[in-house]
């Protein structure tokens, strides 16, 4: 299935979608700028600390609210796009469910677990509990309730066509966030047989009854890390945060970057893929999955 298909089909306006969760790398920046060029709007992005994507689809009129721990661009600082929205309703009003990493993990365990909350201690004196209804207190402890995605959007290392995804390195609440989720498109960078993904089970991070798409998208997480394939593009997140500075440089680089790109093969062209690959490998040592 095509990035454009899975959106069209799985990501109706008014969604609430997770993305970004493994932190810093594998971010879905292709299904991300896909949401752009088909015009999604009122969304509910839910994330921890989110890098450069939020603020992407925060400037281009995507978002109308963020359930998140933070909002910018993690090596530059600032987002400059959400940072319009708060403060002066560019390009239009936006609401924030503020979290720590910590507790939005919960919330998303919580509609997991089928669960109306769960309790943490973490919280308590801090002014996040003033920022975010789904917080409450009582018996000494913060309830963090639960936040169910209407989609988690997952970009991993190879996938099959059926749905079985292998995913490693750092990937911060990207299980919780799959397993709250009503439904999961997968992008990958390998779409492999059956036979890679089942030699190694415990690899599989989601169960494949949650995935309705699998899109085969190598470099589709560009500018983020992908462990194994893709270093971090630090270059691009620079200019990215300078132009995104006005107004007008966002509407600029969001031209020359995503309204202006058919696909994610044609935004490719437009990179040193080569520069960026992962050319010395570190393979892990065989598991041994015998059983007689």
């Amino acid at each position: 299935m095509s990035m454009a298909e899975a959106i069209e089909r799985f990501v109706p306006d008014g969604s609430r979608v997770a993305m970004g969760t493994a932190l810093e790398p594998l971010i879905p920046f292709a299904a991300g700028h896909e949401l752009i060029r088909q015009k999604r709007r009122e969304l509910e992005l839910v994330g921890p600390i989110s890098d450069a994507l939020f603020d992407q689809l925060i400037g281009a009129g995507c978002v109308s609210r963020v359930t998140a721990a933070w909002v910018g661009n993690v090596s530059e600082g600032l987002g400059h796009c959400y940072r319009r929205a708060c403060e002066q309703g560019v390009p239009g009003s936006l609401e924030v469910h503020d979290h720590s990493n910590f507790s939005i993990s919960l919330a998303l365990w919580a509609a997991a677990w089928n669960v109306p909350s769960l309790p943490t201690r973490t919280l308590l004196g801090s002014d996040i509990l003033h920022t975010n209804p789904n917080l409450s207190t009582g018996f000494g402890m913060v309830h963090v309730g639960a936040v169910r995605p209407d989609v988690a959007i997952v970009h991993a290392q190879r996938a099959d066509a059926i749905g079985r995804a292998h995913l490693w390195g750092p990937l911060g609440i990207t299980e919780e966030a799959g397993l709250a989720a009503d439904r999961v498109v997968v992008s990958c960078e390998e779409l492999v047989d059956s036979n890679v993904t089942l030699s190694d089970p415990n690899r599989i991070l989601l169960p494949e009854t949650k995935v309705v798409a699998v899109v085969h998208e190598p470099g589709g997480a560009h500018p983020s890390p992908v462990q194994g394939y893709f270093k971090r593009d630090h270059a691009f997140y620079r200019d990215y945060a300078e132009q995104s500075r006005s107004e007008n440089g966002f509407a600029s680089w969001l031209k020359r970057w995503v309204l202006d790109v058919t696909d994610r093969a044609t935004y490719l062209q437009g990179i040193d893929v080569e520069r960026l690959r992962i050319h010395h490998h570190k393979y892990s040592a065989p598991t041994d999955f015998g059983d007689e």
